[in-house]
């Protein structure tokens, strides 16, 4: 989709069509979730601090998100998706894979498809969507953010070779900014650069990731499209509005993250043994620690103790910290889950035959 959060608030508030809007907050600690393309040309971005929004597009307006809405939208976007295809795997809430090599209205060319769906979603809820067209994942999600907004662009297999060999290091989808810069010391700028390096370089320099590198920058991505993906962790996080220093300050407010972390996790069902917290700092910089306990976390009071010893391994007294946040990962798998109850059972059992 197409900015989708704030193409949303565009197309339901009509005085905010054509101007330059953010969603998020314009407090001094707020952060912009999405921006409309009316403030992109200003340098406006997603996860960019609303102050240096503010600074550079001074007539922005900021506007507060509605998340559920937000859903249900996506909701109706992954419905018409499904009119064609069953492989369908959400990457994010404005965003997806599909496999359209076998489709259910019988349509042979995916790009003829590709524009038969925009033009759906943009009959149904008045919002654009951009596509890219290709032979595997990773050449499609690049060719999406080609053509934005309301475009389509193809990325043939006789196109590929050429295509990435022109592609900016930074435009390849799994390369972040820390990594380019990395590579940029190496003197990697375009894939035609990535590719003059041996896979055994690559990983020996950016482990694992150098061997999907080595693969990606020669076309090759054979990953299927999965609808039945699964949720890898189960978190949540909060940057505040001023920063905290003591430990005291960091607990309290702490408290309501865990409470609403584990208010997901019961709701998900998702129960694991990797607790992780999230610290980032006044100066941007971020830490995380990690600790993998033996029995799934289940209780409220295990995640709190788990997050709390985390905490003050991670606490610094000369640090003040803008954002704190938790997840749980490492989940049970339904054998382990089944397991673990067995094992719950026969300690009530015992307990009962001890009382």
């Amino acid at each position: 989709m197409d900015a989708f959060f704030a193409a949303v608030e565009q197309r339901d508030n009509p005085e905010l069509r054509g101007k330059a809007i953010a969603i998020g907050s314009a407090s001094k600690r707020g952060v912009v979730a999405t921006a409309s393309y009316e403030a992109r040309k200003f340098g406006v971005h997603s996860a960019l601090p609303s102050v240096t929004a503010l600074r550079r597009c001074p007539q922005l307006i900021f506007v507060r998100g509605d998340m559920e809405k937000y859903k249900a939208i996506s909701l109706q976007i992954r419905a018409i998706f499904e009119e064609y295809t069953d492989l369908v795997e959400p990457l994010s809430i404005d965003e997806a894979y599909l496999d359209v090599t076998e489709n259910k209205v019988g349509q042979q060319s995916a790009t003829l498809l590709a524009k038969e769906i925009q033009k759906r979603i943009f009959d149904e809820t008045r919002l654009t969507a951009s596509a890219g067209v290709s032979y595997n994942k990773f050449l499609a999600k690049i060719a999406s953010d080609y053509r934005k907004p309301n475009g389509v662009f193809v990325v043939t297999p006789d196109e590929a070779a050429q295509f990435i060999a022109k592609l900016k290091i930074e435009k390849f989808f799994g390369i972040g900014k820390v990594t380019a810069e990395k590579m940029h010391k190496m003197g990697i700028f375009f894939g035609d650069d990535l590719k003059k390096l041996s896979q055994h370089r690559l990983t020996q320099t950016f482990g694992k990731a150098g061997a999907y590198y080595y693969q990606i920058v020669r076309g090759n991505d054979n990953r299927t499209v999965n609808p039945h993906r699964e949720r890898k962790s189960v978190g949540g996080e909060n940057t505040f509005s001023s920063d905290v220093i003591s430990l005291d300050e960091q607990i309290k407010y702490m408290q309501p993250i865990v409470e609403k972390v584990f208010e997901r996790i019961k709701r998900s069902q998702k129960y694991g043994r990797t607790l992780t917290l999230k610290v980032k700092y006044a100066d941007f910089t971020q830490i995380t620690r990690s600790k993998t306990v033996i029995d799934p976390i289940i209780a409220m009071n295990t995640l709190w103790e788990n997050t709390m010893d985390l905490l003050n391994e991670a606490y610094d007294s000369q640090k003040s910290v803008r954002l704190l946040g938790v997840s749980v990962s490492n989940f049970l798998t339904e054998e382990q889950e089944a397991i673990q109850l067995k094992i719950d059972w026969d300690k009530a059992e015992m307990l009962n035959a001890a009382y």
